[in-house]
Formats: C-alpha cells, structure tokens, sequence
C-alpha cells in the first residue's frame, strides 16, 4: 500500500519539482518551488473552493441549527430529524467539506514529503523518471539572499505568520453555538488557531527554507482564495 503511494503521489510530485528546475535553469531553487506550488494549488482549485464554498455555507446556516437543537432539545432523535430536513430543505451537504479534505489529504501529505525528503540540491536519481534527466546545477540561493537548503528563522516565522492570516480568514469568527458542543467547537478552533501557526514555524525551521517557502507559498494562494470565494458569493465572515 506505501508503494502504491509512492508510485501515485510522492514520485510523480518530486519528478515535477526536477522536471521544473530543468525547464527554468535561470530561476533559482526557490523560485521554482513557488512555481510547483502554484502549479498544484491550481490543480487543487476545484476541490478547494466546494469546500470553502460548503463551510460558508454551513456557517450561514449554524444561528438555525442552534434553533433546531433548542427546540428540540427533549429528543435527541428529533432534533436530528429535523436537522436533516433543514440540509434537504436547503440543499447542503453537511459532510462534502470533509470529504474534500480527505480526497485532498494524500497529495498535502505528498507534497510535504516532496520537501522533507528532496534532499536539494542533491537529486535522488533513484526516483526519477526516464525521461526526467538530473539538472546540471541547482541553484539554492533564493533571490540570492537566503539559501533554502539551509534553516530559515525568517522564513520559518513567515510561514506561521500566513497560516495565522490563512485560519483567521479561512474560519472566520468563533463558533455561535451554545452548550458542551459549542464550547468545544470554540476551544478547538481558538487552539487551530494560535497553536498551529506555532507548530508550522517549528516545523518549518526544524527542516527547510524549501519547505517553508513552500508553505508561505500556499498560504497566500489558499487567502487569495477565501477572499475571491466570500466576495464571489457575497458570504462575508469578519476576520477576528
């Protein structure tokens, strides 16, 4: 099964980082690695705005779930009835956000594996393609400033820095529901959204440069896109 994943995800991920470094050899490593990102974050399009699209559209709908759970607060097995009504009624999904995520999940994880084991400028010609040759000199020297082969402290504290901006803007303001679910759906949106940016700059320093340009990267795609989806659908969520 690891094999298969390899073969379909990991490989063919990091022989389009190479093939891209040899098409632009007069771009530096780091360049080209915002190039690839971009390239996949496009590819990715699609799946990523329906679920955007599908948790704004269960954020515009949660003040009437809450009001379906309060009315039937004496029936468990009501209330659930008529929140399934609600969906059908109003034609949500309440589960393709997370299906989307799960269908997205095996390329994320690819392409973190594309950065954490690329081992630039050394090329593991083992992994290549036939018709993929190894680049003649790889460039690491990103804007012939900061070398991504090496710890970035900058770079690594931008990248949390946009994971901030992306969660803020991706989940809006806290949750509006009441009760023990409420309180646990804003506990762990509070904690997504001050502790995973920690966690990205210390993974990202731990690393790479590489890896944290890659995450800066698309970071500011995945913001690009929520702004362009909320005004897109006139569904505006204050960033809090």
């Amino acid at each position: 099964m690891l094999a298969l994943y390899h073969s379909i995800i990991s490989e063919p991920l990091y022989n389009g980082l190479i093939l891209l470094i040899n098409i632009f050899p007069f771009f530096d490593a780091g360049v080209v690695v915002i190039i690839f990102t971009i390239i996949i974050k496009f590819i990715l399009l699609p799946l990523s705005i329906k679920a955007s699209k599908a948790q704004i559209e269960m954020k515009s709908i949660e003040k009437d779930l809450q009001l379906i759970k309060e009315k039937h607060k004496d029936s468990k097995e009501e209330q659930s009835r008529k929140t399934i009504e609600y969906y059908k009624e109003k034609g949500i999904n309440p589960f393709v956000g997370l299906f989307i995520l799960i269908l997205q999940l095996p390329i994320i994880i690819g392409l973190y594996q594309v950065f954490l084991k690329s081992g630039l400028p050394t090329i593991n010609t083992a992994l290549l393609y036939s018709f993929v040759s190894v680049p003649t000199q790889v460039n690491m020297v990103f804007l012939s400033v900061i070398n991504i082969a090496d710890k970035s402290v900058f770079l690594a504290i931008l990248a949390g820095v946009t994971t901030y901006f992306q969660i803020s803007i991706a989940t809006g303001p806290p949750s509006t529901g009441s009760g023990k679910q409420g309180d646990i759906a804003k506990a762990m949106q509070v904690q997504m959204k001050y502790f995973f940016p920690i966690l990205v700059i210390f993974i990202s320093y731990s690393i790479s440069a590489a890896l944290s340009l890659y995450w800066i990267t698309s970071n500011v795609f995945a913001i690009l896109q929520e702004i362009y989806i909320k005004k897109r659908y006139h569904k505006a969520v204050t960033v809090v």
